[in-house]
């Protein structure tokens, strides 16, 4: 009876272990969906940084309103949406498509909405709310050719344009199989490809491909019908935010149900139809533009020639090891494009947890790069002095530092100057690169514009202008210098 007793009482025991083991389990998902890390970040911060391609209108776009520059769309009005009801400010992060999801997973930004489409490679990548929206993929062509082209066979042979990295440029793979698929980073290149006669069509989503048509008489759709067609919109997150995920589907719900985000659609579409003059609306940008190309490229000059004066002595050293540190330097950052450096100094970076800027990532590449060019342009100066200089400061007295500070360089500058100018011009056009990070540099701001003002074509025109008069003033402000270096130089003096 006894042992009946025990066993009785452990099968109770056991009974209320179960039962108290499976009432923990809705606390602990309960907690998980309440709080993240990726949340609890955001709301100790008291901001959201959304990750944005602001060139895709009327999902998110440029436009001066009461004079000042605003990022508007109705994706920008869902954003700021999310971030009110998590109870945090909204910031937003500018910067290539293609750039979007690295700066998303290495927590650049928290969250992407730029009618971004899950796909099975990006959902292994970042997790994805519900639908926002679900648009048709259209193809644009040039008015009078849409019935030439009545299905996706009609394209054998010709090319077709795509935005990198979207569901279009999936689309137009799979199902145009006999035509050439041009990839593209930004829909107003191809746009502007398509005027030209470089592309035969462009396929983009049906908002962006009614706007284009709707603003350039010279273009229209042809009435094509793909397999797959309709594609849905979402916010991408971190795949380790679940409860911030929540959030933002709580907020889509209520905006779809509350006919909100309607209204943020027709708002976008009076925004972006709206008439201004052009210099008016878009002259700041340019001028804003050019500033910052400006001041990085005197960054990237200044710094770029004291780490190429460093390692054009440390490649003269004696020294094996520094000998070699310089050499490797010099080699990597002239041998590998400057674009992949940008991209690892602003990736790089954020993987030592340390939150580096943009505009600072783009000033630290832009010098270490010229530092490697300019090195090798002091190292050819200093070789073009004399070695009876150096040996005549020596027999003065002087040693090999002072010898090199006070004789050996200021020669080698008359040397240096014409083609150290050349570097300074250079890094001025060069610097069009880090625009994929999204600074607003002056390329930056042109597809800005391109993509606010339906205008590929113009903002190239004005952007190459400024190009073209800054370089000038370069050319003939080094000109001057050095007709005032070679006037002072006493040995020229001597000899007239």
């Amino acid at each position: 009876m006894k042992q009946i007793k025990r066993k009785v009482w452990a099968l109770i025991a056991l009974v209320m272990i179960l039962l108290g083991t499976l009432g923990t389990l809705p606390t602990q998902n309960s907690q998980a969906a309440v709080t993240d890390p990726t949340l609890t970040a955001i709301k100790k911060r008291g901001y959201m940084v959304l990750g944005v391609s602001a060139d895709y209108p009327p999902y998110e776009f440029h436009k001066t309103i009461t004079g000042q520059d605003k990022i508007v769309g109705f994706d920008i009005s869902l954003a700021r949406q999310v971030a009110k009801d998590i109870g945090v400010e909204l910031r937003i992060k500018e910067m290539g498509f293609d750039s979007l999801l690295g700066s998303l997973k290495t927590g650049k930004v928290d969250m992407i909405v730029s009618a971004m489409t899950p796909t099975p490679e990006r959902e292994k990548e970042v997790a994805f709310s519900k639908s926002y929206l679900t648009v048709a993929q259209k193809v644009v062509v040039r008015k009078g050719e849409e019935n030439k082209y009545r299905s996706v066979m009609d394209f054998k042979g010709q090319k077709v344009g795509v935005q990198k990295q979207t569901t279009q440029e999936t689309t137009a793979k799979d199902e145009m199989t006999d035509a050439t698929v041009v990839s593209l980073e930004k829909v107003t290149d191809l746009i502007l490809n398509l005027q030209q006669k470089k592309l035969s069509a462009v396929v983009v989503e049906a908002p962006v491909a009614d706007a284009y048509v709707q603003q350039n008489p010279a273009l229209t759709l042809a009435n094509i019908k793909f397999t797959n067609s309709d594609y849905d919109c979402a916010v991408a997150v971190s795949k380790e935010a679940p409860a911030y995920l929540a959030s933002v589907n709580k907020t889509i719900t209520k905006v779809q149900k509350n006919g909100q985000f309607k209204e943020w659609r027709k708002e976008a579409n009076a925004q972006m139809f709206s008439k201004q003059n052009f210099f008016q609306a878009y002259g700041s940008y340019f001028l804003k533009g050019t500033g910052i190309t400006i001041v990085l490229t005197i960054i990237g000059v200044f710094f770029g020639s004291l780490l190429g004066t460093l390692l054009a002595l440390m490649k003269r050293a004696k020294n094996k090891i520094v000998k070699g540190i310089a050499i490797v330097y010099i080699q990597y950052f002239r041998g590998t494009p400057l674009l992949v450096q940008v991209f690892m100094i602003y990736f790089g970076t954020q993987l030592l947890h340390l939150n580096v800027s943009a505009f600072v990532s783009a000033a630290v590449a832009l010098s270490l790069n010229s530092g490697a060019y300019v090195s090798e342009v002091i190292r050819s100066g200093i070789e073009s002095v004399a070695k009876g200089q150096t040996e005549a400061a020596r027999s003065l007295g002087l040693s090999r530092k002072q010898a090199m500070r006070l004789v050996v360089l200021p020669q080698a500058v008359k040397t240096i100057l014409p083609a150290l100018g050349n570097e300074f011009i250079s890094l001025l056009k060069e610097s069009a690169i880090v625009s994929v990070i999204g600074v607003g540099e002056l390329m930056f701001q042109t597809s800005v514009v391109q993509g606010s003002s339906f205008k590929p074509f113009l903002p190239l025109v004005i952007t190459s202008l400024i190009y073209f008069v800054l370089t000038l003033l370069l050319s003939l402000l080094l000109k001057t210098f050095e007709k005032k270096l070679h006037a002072k130089d006493p040995l020229k003096k001597a000899a007239e």
